[in-house]
């Protein structure tokens, strides 16, 4: 099996229900953010990178046909060399929006979660990602409104620049099944578009939203 999907789309952009909507479709399983945290062996490829090491991108993803979210959105180049007959699916929505859902849920864990009583394999998850970023000179917590929509809208200009239109797909969750089904070639479900993860399913996972003093 080989990588077929490969979604470079900041996080909270919609990325748990277009990862659940590819499975639908068949492109099952997906790899998403909620994969390492469940999957320590998954983990500790991510460990090698923020160490400053490489990895093999087919050992990786073996086993996965698609990808979405962070963290397989930091290394998108490396995977368009990887698996180059994957398509591209972008998932997008209005910076403004994203910035918004951005800094009240995953930023703020960032932020916060050295204080919380997270678990430890999030904590560790979470430690790994910021190395993984600073590596990569990303600011791991985006805490900069202004500069975190630049880095929203430059990581979209540079997969225009970087794919064939023809292989890629900018998609917002409110656009549906149509042109999701019409870029891969299957047909449209007769079930709803997925929705998931809004800021109170995403704090659900972490015992509810903590003050911010």
């Amino acid at each position: 099996m080989s990588l077929q999907i490969i979604g470079p789309g900041f996080g909270r952009t919609g990325t748990r229900s277009l990862k659940s909507a590819l499975e639908l479709l068949g492109f099952a399983p997906c790899h998403h953010m909620q994969t390492l945290f469940a999957d320590p062996a998954q983990l500790a490829f991510w460990k090698v990178l923020a160490a400053g090491g490489t990895v093999d991108w087919h050992e990786v993803f073996a086993g996965f046909r698609s990808q979405i979210d962070w963290p397989g959105a930091h290394v998108w180049r490396e995977l368009l060399q990887a698996f180059p007959e994957a398509r591209v699916v972008f998932s997008t929505r209005p910076a403004e929006a994203w910035w918004n859902s951005y800094a009240g849920t995953v930023g703020k864990l960032r932020r916060l979660y050295p204080t919380l009583p997270v678990p430890t394999s999030v904590a560790e998850t979470l430690d790994t990602m910021k190395q993984v970023m600073i590596r990569r000179g990303i600011d791991p917590e985006l805490r900069d409104r202004d500069a975190a929509i630049t880095a929203f809208h430059r990581q979209l200009a540079e997969v225009r620049a970087s794919v064939p239109a023809e292989r890629l797909l900018v998609f917002a969750i409110g656009d549906g099944w149509a042109p999701l089904c019409d870029f891969l070639g299957v047909p449209v479900p007769s079930t709803p578009f997925p929705r998931l993860n809004d800021g109170g399913d995403f704090w659900s996972r972490f015992g509810g939203e903590p003050a911010e003093g």
